[in-house]
This record gives structure tokens, C-alpha cells and sequence, in this order.
């Protein structure tokens, strides 16, 4: 099942259960699938929309100071698992050859090209620091 189709029929559930966070985010999330220009999404749009709504949740909390109602944590359930920062380096020692780029930094490309949004962009540069190059 398709996470766009694995959302939308939890709502159902959500409402039964009474559970009001996670209804009001598979609403959130219903509502920015519609306003898409493509009505089916793939897995990785979807990733992608629930990404920037986090990013979002996270930026508006941290200004106005108030307290994470479970929103994010709602979203954060449908993302695939990230990649940890051992794999992130494993995965560089035995695939990228440094000599090949003029600095370390400009590995990012194909090291996130790799991990296909399951990589935080931050964490795969912090890893990149610790490679000598």
C-alpha cells in the first residue's frame, strides 16, 4: 500500500479513536496532497510534503516558544527510518573516493542521492567532516 493511501485511511481510525492530534495532522496532511498538481503522490513526494511540514512545526514552535502538541511526532511516523550516522559512514568508506572531488563537501550530492530521503542533510555533513580529504 501506497503511504499517500496508508494516510488517508487511517483518518477513519483517528476519528473513532477520538485521538484529535493525529486526526488534525492526517487532515494537515490530506490537505497539502490535495493542493498538489499530481493527485497520486509516490512515497517520496509524500516523504518530501511531510518533511517541509515538519521542518515547518519545528520553526514556528521554536519562535513563538510554545510546546510541541504531538503534531510532529504524528508526522514523524510516516517517514522511513533514517539512516544512522555508522551507516552514513560505512556506506562513504566503501563507496566514495575522495580524489575524485575537489573537496570533501561536494560528496554530499551523490552521498544523498544515495540514501534517497532517508539521510538528514545535516548529519551526512557532520559525517563528512570527520573523513580526512
Amino acid at each position: 500500500m501506497r503511504l499517500q493511501e496508508q494516510i488517508s485511511g487511517e483518518l477513519q481510525t483517528a476519528i473513532k479513536n477520538r485521538d484529535r492530534v493525529r486526526t488534525d495532522a492526517i487532515r494537515v496532511l490530506i490537505g497539502e496532497f490535495q493542493r498538489q498538481p499530481d493527485k497520486e503522490l509516490s512515497d517520496q513526494q509524500v516523504a518530501g510534503i511531510i518533511r517541509k511540514l515538519i521542518k515547518s512545526e519545528k520553526d514556528l514552535l521554536a519562535v513563538s516558544g510554545a510546546q510541541d502538541t504531538g503534531f510532529t511526532e504524528v508526522l514523524e511516523g510516516y517517514l522511513p527510518r533514517q539512516a544512522s550516522e555508522e551507516e552514513i559512514r560505512k556506506w562513504i568508506a566503501e563507496n566514495i573516493d575522495f580524489r575524485e572531488f575537489n573537496n570533501k563537501m561536494q560528496a554530499m550530492k551523490p552521498i544523498m542521492a544515495h540514501f534517497a530521503g532517508n539521510a538528514d542533510g545535516t548529519t551526512v555533513k557532520k559525517v563528512l567532516q570527520t573523513f580526512d580529504g
